[in-house]
């Protein structure tokens, strides 16, 4: 997501370990992907040389699901367990909404990193908004204190006697 810079704007690329384009968003604000992935190195890039003067403000968030053991680590829960099947079944009740409480968890952080990113951007937005009226009301300030300078000028013109009297 483009934060703060010129038009809020860039091209984003994701490219595969193979070479193979991925993804190819051209002049977007903001995006979400999903993509399914395979071993190697991936490479994503953001791009804004269609605007060389103007620099950008990018938030982005890497999200990998599934990574690592995860399924080893239920295994090593099981190696403790001793008991009946009852007390068994218990337990892996207890370990799945244990995980389930794990997951919703992790994809609430990951709303809230997104909405404060949200937030950062229209922020930017109304600062600039803000500096931009302000500039504007003191040229309109301006122009309006010269308009009656003149006028009060034009005004004392009218009423002030040519002609030049003798004592």
């Amino acid at each position: 997501q483009v934060l703060d810079g010129a038009g809020l704007d860039v091209d984003f690329h994701l490219l595969s370990p193979k070479g193979e384009t991925l993804v190819f968003d051209e002049r977007k604000s903001d995006g979400v992907h999903t993509v399914e992935t395979e071993d190697g190195d991936y490479m994503f890039c953001f791009d804004n040389t269609f605007s060389t003067i103007s620099e950008k403000v990018i938030f982005f968030e890497l999200i990998l699901d599934n990574m690592g053991d995860d399924g080893q680590d239920q295994e090593d829960w099981k190696k403790y367990v001793t008991g009946t099947d009852l007390l068994d079944m218990k337990l892996e009740d207890i370990l799945e909404s244990i995980n389930s409480v794990k997951a919703r968890l992790s994809k609430s952080v990951q709303i809230q990193t997104l909405l404060r990113a949200f937030e950062a951007r229209d922020r930017n937005i109304q600062e600039s908004n803000f500096d931009r009226v302000n500039f504007w009301s003191m040229v309109n300030l301006g122009v309006m204190v010269v308009v009656s300078a003149v006028q009060v000028y034009m005004l004392k013109s009218l009423f002030e006697d040519k002609r030049k009297s003798r004592t």
